[in-house]
């Protein structure tokens, strides 16, 4: 039988996985207690949660909740810092690997707690030097180095808040997140690497601060070396190198005490407004959150290595990457680069090379996995993974089975989260020791989380229902406002359904098990003829086909039904387009959903528009079916695949082969 064979019978089979015997004997979680417990005393359950940090002064109360906004742990005292860092080095855990770094050329940096302890407080002294205090804001544009958590626990160190902007992000958007936060100081780097090439972060900077008054002064990490990238631009005073500030600093720093509702961090994350929201995110709730997802979800151990797979540019690496793993002392792996460089190869080289326990990665790389065949992981002993996990978007069932049977070999539970950048942590996910896992489904909320899926009115729809995913009650890492702008934070998640029930802008459905299904964003949903259609369904549908690695649906407009479905597919190797094989496809979404899901017109691509952190850029696909101007395109891991796609689709007269 062949692995598409296989993968087939499976998805027929629709059963759902136990944990593996062996797994779940070692688990932290061997029952559902913790739920029963969360069920029956949330507020006692994320109490206990907070006793798993360390605090300064306790807190005099766990939640203070007036309808939309909330306040965790009143009262309590504690640093970022000092619980990501300080309180390991009292133990063994002083001489552990805190991260794992490889860069894109191959070179290798591991860091001791001991030694992130060095460089963090010379990093925290050097940013008092310069006249940074608690409060003021710091914006972060580094690629995926050391120095990029150094800085953002240095600033958590002395209460400084720390802006973390993606190194993809063109200069006009750094200079609209700099302005915005009203930033006192940027740390950049001369550049990055990313698939053999430079990104020129440091002269992206400087064309940015062309229009940003607030910033004082601009520190500059070497990484590439090239002269060219900076001296041109170079202004006296105002540009500093970072290793010439850090050479005589102090290798100890006191942390500030900060309130457990003091802002820890604000990350920007795209609007439907064009402008992008501050999310503000504080320290005690946010770091219970994430601490304790760490530790259940993954069920880390302390001789586990670690990776997560995002960039810290996005909040899976604030909180997966930085903040979490850290606080839970494990030793987490940093890469710079890209799956695909040197070859295809390179996350299992990485896997292999420092013998990772848990993978944490997103679908559309699974898809991308897939695609280049199942040879390349083959090459490599995988047999040190015992976890693997997905985030970012909906997994399509086959991607899950693929990612099972290729990647854990059959023997690693997944862990599919549903999360966002506003939630701060995973919210909805199984536990892996206990849940029976699904194909396509984050199955449960986390203990102490309480999710629901609702109708228009806010009633809660039945089994196998479509519906709108809302979260009842606030979490602890949640966001409190948006920066600068709580009408906006009202307006964007309390409005739909009333200010006690957030809005998270998802639709989903839930099985006969209870199990949740997201099924993208609501804006993501095509209104065929007065039926509404999700796009993931379509998707799943069309990657459900053994010749498809990947798919992404748009709606576009039509006369006669009001949005017609346009599919653009990515063929696996071996399969060729042809007349043929769009009416095969076509005709298989009609089979799985039925003919209102029919696509009007399948365009066959190499490549999809993407983020570095792999997801889709829908928006794009709309504006180039649409004939409309291409909206930015500056977050794109390569800006060259729309433009290509926009002109194909030009050329075969709106789809088609």
């Amino acid at each position: 039988m062949s692995s598409q064979e296989k993968i087939a019978a499976l998805l027929q089979e629709n059963r759902l996985f136990p944990p593996p015997p062996d797994f779940a004997e070692r688990a932290h979680v061997k029952d559902m207690s913790l739920h029963e417990w969360a069920r029956k005393d949330r507020l006692g359950f994320w109490a206990a949660m907070a006793e798993r940090l360390h605090w300064f002064k306790k807190w005099d109360t766990v939640l203070e909740w007036e309808p939309p906004f909330y306040k965790w742990f009143v009262g309590g005292k504690l640093n970022a810092s000092y619980n990501c860092i300080d309180r390991h080095l009292t133990s063994w855990r002083r001489n552990k690997a805190a991260i794992i770094w490889e860069g894109e050329p191959g070179d290798e940096r591991v860091l001791t707690y001991q030694d992130l302890h060095r460089e963090v407080s010379k990093a925290a002294n050097m940013l008092k030097s310069l006249g940074v205090r608690r409060g003021d804001r710091v914006t972060i544009y580094l690629p995926m180095i050391p120095e990029l958590p150094i800085a953002m626990l240095a600033c958590a160190r002395i209460g400084a808040i720390h802006s973390v902007v993606f190194g993809g992000f063109s200069a006009e958007s750094l200079a609209g997140r700099i302005n915005d936060a009203q930033a006192k100081i940027v740390i950049t780097a001369d550049g990055g690497w990313r698939r053999g090439n430079v990104v020129p972060l440091k002269q992206n900077t400087d064309e940015a601060l062309k229009s940003c008054p607030s910033v004082e002064k601009v520190i500059v990490v070497k990484r590439i070396g090239h002269e060219s990238l900076v001296h041109h631009n170079w202004v006296e005073g105002r540009d500093l190198w970072w290793h010439t500030l850090m050479r005589n600093q102090p290798d100890t720093c006191p942390v500030e005490e900060m309130d457990a509702e003091d802002p820890l961090y604000i990350l920007y994350t795209s609007g439907s407004t064009g402008k992008p929201k501050g999310v503000l995110h504080t320290t005690g709730g946010y770091l219970t959150g994430v601490a304790a997802t760490t530790h259940y979800v993954f069920d880390l151990k302390d001789e586990d290595v670690y990776w997560c797979t995002a960039d810290i540019g996005w909040v899976t690496g604030h909180s997966y990457i930085v903040y979490g793993p850290l606080a839970e002392g494990a030793t987490t792996v940093m890469y710079e680069g890209t799956p695909d460089y040197p070859d295809r190869g390179r996350f299992w080289d990485i896997v292999q090379k420092y013998r990772v326990n848990i993978l944490y990665t997103a679908p559309t790389a699974i898809r991308s996995f897939m695609k280049w065949g199942e040879e390349w992981p083959a090459r490599y002993d995988l047999s040190s993974l015992r976890l693997i996990g997905t985030v970012g978007e909906p997994i399509n069932p086959e991607a899950w089975i693929w990612y099972h049977q290729h990647i854990g070999r059959g023997k690693c539970p997944i862990v599919d989260t549903w999360w966002q950048t506003e939630t701060g942590m995973i919210m909805i996910t199984p536990l892996p020791g206990v849940t029976h896992t699904k194909p396509g489904s984050a199955t449960i909320p986390f203990p102490g989380v309480s999710a629901e899926v609702v109708d228009g009115a806010g009633n809660p729809v039945g089994p196998g229902e479509g519906g709108f995913l809302v979260l009842t009650e606030p979490a602890p890492a949640m966001l409190r406002t948006v920066w600068g702008d709580p009408d906006r934070y009202v307006a964007q998640y309390y409005s739909r359904f009333g200010k006690s029930v957030y809005f998270t802008g998802d639709g989903a459905k839930k099985d006969e098990n209870g199990y949740f299904i997201i099924v993208g964003r609501v804006d993501d949903v095509i209104n065929v003829s007065g039926h509404r259609i999700g796009t993931w369904e379509v998707e799943s549908a069309l990657v459900d086909h053994p010749a498809v690695a990947e798919a992404a649906v748009i709606g576009r407009n039509h006369d006669i039904k009001g949005q017609a479905i346009s599919a653009f597919v990515i063929l696996k190797e071996g399969h060729q387009p042809s007349e043929a094989m769009e009416k095969e496809l076509k005709e298989h979404v009609v089979r799985k959903i039925g003919a209102l899901a029919r696509p009007e017109e399948i365009l066959f691509t190499a490549d999809l528009p993407k983020t570095r952190s792999g997801k889709i850029m829908r928006r794009l696909l709309r504006d180039i079916a649409e004939g409309r101007a291409l909206g930015d395109t500056t977050t794109l891991a390569d800006p060259a695949v729309v433009q290509q796609l926009k002109e194909k689709y030009e050329a075969t007269e709106g789809g088609g082969v």
